[in-house]
């Protein structure tokens, strides 16, 4: 059977098997370089309560929060867009 993918739609080279991450949507086991990492900074107050204390110079702490996506849930939850076949090919041939 043909192969889509040069890479398998994976990350890991010749390495073998890989550790599992959890999908923070369906709950499902995949590969951890298969998953697409989400890293984006989370603020623990309400907004208009930051934008107030900003307003009077207060440094306000920010929460790294990163989650692991299936392929799946990433494309439903368009994190990850569709492309077509020649898009994929020149995103290939460029790495």
């Amino acid at each position: 059977m043909p192969k889509k993918r040069k890479s398998r739609g994976r990350n890991k080279g010749d390495k073998g098997k890989s550790a599992r991450v959890q999908c923070d949507i369906c709950g499902g086991w995949v590969p951890r370089d298969k998953a697409i990492k989400v890293t984006k900074p989370v603020s623990l107050l309400e907004p208009q309560l930051a934008k107030d204390l900003m307003k009077q110079g207060a440094l306000i702490y920010r929460r790294v929060v990163t989650k692991n996506y299936c392929v799946k849930c990433a494309i439903s939850k368009r994190i990850v867009k569709v492309r077509s076949k020649d898009d994929r090919r020149t995103a290939e041939s460029l790495s």
